[in-house]
């Protein structure tokens, strides 16, 4: 009889065993999965009436920040360009203004909004209720595989976002309020369009930024190598910058460098990360097969 045999069971909060000590039938396992997803349902709410409640100040100060040149990076920028001497850098001008075409525009914007930032800020619960139903099933080698899971998905995830709001959104937004076929044509933008690109380049950078939890699932099944990942290195790169010339829509080259930077190194982290597992899964199947 095999040692460690994983067990698929739960109790009521995802246990490997039911209160009478029996294993749980599929019906059993949907029930406690249905109830991990009320749960993180619950929460997203919570956070969404949360936001709406402090929407204003949210809206002035976080939402409109990258449409003021005002805001925290176009400064830096500013500052960028006195430094290397570089005054093209210097973004101290947004020419359109943000409109409301419909009468129930704003409302169903303060709603949308309101449920995006809940999302955002519930998602390492949710993502802690969805590992708590999968943990229990997963092999001993494969939970201490992916020990600090929550922690490293949350923490990758903050700093995409992170870096798709104070990085790539203001640019991409830099480059779309100043393009202009013909001077006499004026930017109006409506508050859905802003919102919209905003909240998809900032949620995208968030998902991008777990590459390397991506590949550490993926060589943890035997489907990459870090071999494989070196080999293809030059391939990634192309990638990375095409990537880069997609999210920010600028032809500035300053610009896809600061985006296609930190793809990079995650790139490279994730080789590491894959080398690691790797050496595991070597480890441990010399061990079994001994």
């Amino acid at each position: 009889m095999p040692l460690d045999q994983p067990k698929l069971d739960y109790e009521s909060d995802s246990e490997a065993e039911s209160t009478d000590g029996t294993e749980m039938s599929f019906l059993d396992h949907l029930e406690a999965l249905r109830w991990h997803i009320i749960r993180a349902a619950a929460a997203i709410i919570v956070f969404t009436v949360l936001a709406f409640v402090f929407l204003e100040q949210i809206y002035n100060k976080v939402i409109l920040g990258p449409a003021r040149p005002s805001f925290w990076t176009y400064r830096m920028f500013c500052k960028l360009g006195e430094f290397v001497h570089a005054p093209g850098l210097c973004i101290d001008k947004l020419d359109f203004k943000l409109i409301s075409f419909q009468m129930s525009g704003q409302f169903s914007m303060a709603m949308l909004s309101s449920f995006i930032i809940g999302l955002v800020f519930t998602f390492p619960y949710a993502f802690w209720e969805v590992w708590r139903f999968v943990a229990p099933g997963l092999k001993p080698s494969e939970r201490r595989a992916a020990r600090g899971a929550v922690f490293y998905v949350t923490m990758l995830f903050f700093i995409g976002v992170l870096f798709g709001y104070y990085v790539v959104s203001p640019l991409a937004i830099n480059f779309l309020a100043n393009f202009k076929i013909d001077e006499s044509i004026i930017n109006q933008f409506d508050i859905g369009s802003y919102i919209s690109v905003l909240a998809t380049l900032t949620l995208a950078c968030g998902l991008t930024f777990q590459l390397p939890m991506i590949v550490l699932v993926l060589s943890q099944v035997g489907i990459l190598t870090p071999s494989f990942m070196r080999e293809y290195r030059r391939h990634a790169y192309v990638i990375i910058l095409i990537l880069s010339g997609v999210i920010t829509p600028s032809p500035d080259l300053t610009s896809q460098i600061l985006v296609a930077a930190p793809l990079t190194l995650l790139y490279e982290v994730s080789i590491g990360v894959s080398a690691r597992v790797n050496k595991r899964r070597m480890r441990e199947l010399g061990m079994n097969e001994a």
